[in-house]
């Protein structure tokens, strides 16, 4: 089977928690009603086991089982 989690490309916005880092994905987005580009912007919270990414870093997260309450994605790579 083929491996189905999302892959998504963000900044971190926050590196103080410990093993765990916040990150801003913006996506364009058609507006459904208006046709226009919107950019949406979600932030997410992510496990990174080794504290590798720190703030303003560009890093590459992946859907995984849930760490914690509000803590479902992985850390995958700094780029």
């Amino acid at each position: 089977m083929q491996n189905l989690k999302k892959k998504l490309i963000g900044t971190v916005i926050s590196d103080k928690m410990n093993k765990t880092v916040v990150v801003k994905v913006c996506r364009r987005v058609k507006d459904k009603r208006y046709g226009k580009n919107v950019t949406v912007t979600k932030k997410f919270k992510v496990h990174d086991e080794h504290e590798k990414s720190k703030l303003g870093d560009e890093v590459q997260i992946i859907e995984s089982r849930p760490y914690s309450k509000t803590k479902r994605w992985a850390l995958t790579k700094v780029i």
